[in-house]
C-alpha cells in the first residue's frame, strides 16, 4: 500500500476532478503491475495497473489507495474491470467520499466472491486525500501556501534573489508539480519577475497554470509569465478595467476575469476562489508576498502551509520579518504535518484546516 501511495503522488494535482489513485498488483508475492490515475483523470489507476501488468492478473491481489469506483461515468466502473479480470483479492485503504461509490464496492465484490480488506495505511492515505475530501465537501479549492525565510525569519534578501539553497528550491519546484494552479500577485511579478514553472528535468510538463491577482491591471507585458502565457495557461483576476490592456493580454492568450472588491478595496478572496474552482482548479499553491498570504490566513481560507527555512541568518540584509506572524498562525506543534531535511535548510509542512 505504501508503494501504491507513492504511485498516487505522481500525478497529484493533475487529475482534474478525479482523485489521484495509486494501484499495485501482486501475484505469488511478486509485484506484477503498477499504475496511477492518468493526467487528466482517465484512465483510472486500476485500469492502468491491469493493462501494464507483465503477467496474467487472474488470481492476483490488487492494492488500491482509494475504494474502487462502482458507478458508470465516462468509463466503466473499476469494480467491473477487477471482476472481469478475475482478481481474487482487493485491498483498499479508505472509502471513496464520492456518494456514487461510497462503501458500495465491498458488497459488489462479495457477491462475486472476491475477498476484500480495507483500512490499510488509512492514516497516511487520509492525509494524502485531504484536497479530494475538500473537493467533495466544499465549494472552495484546497489552498496551499509556500514561503521561504532565513534562519532569522526574514522573507526578503535585500542583496540577493534567493534565501534558501538549491535543494529547497528544487523541492519548491516539486511542490508546484503537485498543484494545478499557482496564485500570485502583480506586486510579486513586478518585484521578482518569476516564471512560476516546474523546472525539474522530466517534470516540466507538470507546470501548473498561473492566476495573477492584478486589481488595476499593472502586470508588465514584458514579464516572464506573460511572455510564456501561450505555453502555460495564465489567468488574471482584476477589478479596475483597462480595455486597451485587456485586449493586449487576450492577444497573448491570457484569460481575464473581473472580480468584485472587498470592503478594503482588494479583490474579494472568497469570490476569487469560487471563480478559480469554476475554472477547474482544485489544488492552488500561493507564491506571493506576505500581504496576500496574511489575508488568506486571516480569512481562514488556507489548508496547508509550507515553510522553507534557510540555515543562514540575513541580519541587516534581511527585510520583512515574519516570525511573529508565523508564531501567531502556526504556533501549535500539533499542526506540524511533516519535517524535511534539505541539506542544512529545512521544510516544515503545517496542516491548517
Amino acid at each position: 500500500m505504501n508503494l501504491a501511495l507513492a504511485e498516487a503522488k505522481k500525478n497529484l494535482g493533475k487529475t482534474k476532478e478525479n482523485p489521484s489513485v495509486g494501484c499495485v498488483i501482486t501475484k505469488n508475492n511478486s509485484v506484477i503491475g503498477i499504475g496511477s490515475t492518468s493526467i487528466g483523470g482517465r484512465p483510472h489507476a486500476e485500469h492502468n495497473a491491469i493493462n501494464f501488468s507483465k503477467k496474467i492478473v487472474k488470481g492476483s491481489k490488487i492494492y488500491v489507495t482509494l475504494e474502487p469506483c462502482s458507478h458508470y461515468g465516462v468509463t466503466q466502473p473499476c469494480t467491473n474491470l477487477i471482476i472481469r479480470n478475475k482478481l481474487k483479492q482487493v485491498l483498499f485503504s479508505i472509502k471513496d467520499p464520492d456518494f456514487r461509490s461510497y462503501n458500495k464496492s465491498k458488497q459488489i465484490f462479495k457477491n462475486k466472491k472476491v475477498h476484500v480488506i480495507n483500512g490499510i495505511c488509512s492514516s497516511l492515505t487520509n492525509d494524502f486525500y485531504r484536497s479530494y475530501f475538500k473537493l467533495k465537501n466544499n465549494l472552495l479549492p484546497f489552498i496551499s501556501i509556500k514561503i521561504a525565510v532565513s534562519k532569522d525569519y526574514y522573507s526578503i534578501n535585500k542583496r540577493k534573489k534567493w534565501i534558501t539553497n538549491n535543494y529547497s528550491r528544487a523541492r519548491g519546484h516539486l511542490l508546484r508539480s503537485y498543484h494545478d494552479c499557482i496564485l500570485t500577485t502583480s506586486n510579486t511579478i513586478i518585484a521578482d519577475n518569476p516564471r512560476l514553472t516546474c523546472r525539474i528535468s522530466g517534470l516540466s510538463h507538470k507546470s501548473p497554470a498561473r492566476i495573477i491577482f492584478d486589481n488595476k491591471l499593472r502586470v508588465p507585458l514584458k514579464s516572464k509569465v506573460i511572455k510564456e502565457s501561450l505555453k502555460y495557461r495564465t489567468i488574471i483576476f482584476f477589478n479596475k478595467s483597462n480595455i486597451r490592456k485587456i485586449k493586449l493580454l487576450k492577444k497573448k492568450g491570457i484569460e481575464t476575469y473581473k472580480i468584485s472588491n472587498d470592503e478594503e478595496g482588494n479583490l474579494d478572496l472568497k469570490v476569487a476562489m469560487l471563480k478559480a474552482r469554476d475554472l477547474g482548479f482544485n489544488r492552488i499553491l500561493i507564491e506571493s508576498g506576505m500581504t496576500l498570504i496574511n489575508n488568506f490566513l486571516i480569512n481562514n481560507l488556507a489548508d496547508d502551509f509550507n515553510l522553507f527555512i534557510s540555515n543562514k541568518n540575513l541580519g541587516k540584509n534581511g527585510q520583512c520579518n515574519i516570525k511573529k506572524k508565523i508564531k501567531f498562525f502556526l504556533g501549535k506543534k500539533n499542526k506540524i504535518n511533516e519535517r524535511v531535511n534539505l541539506f542544512g535548510d529545512k521544510l516544515i509542512n503545517y496542516k491548517i484546516n
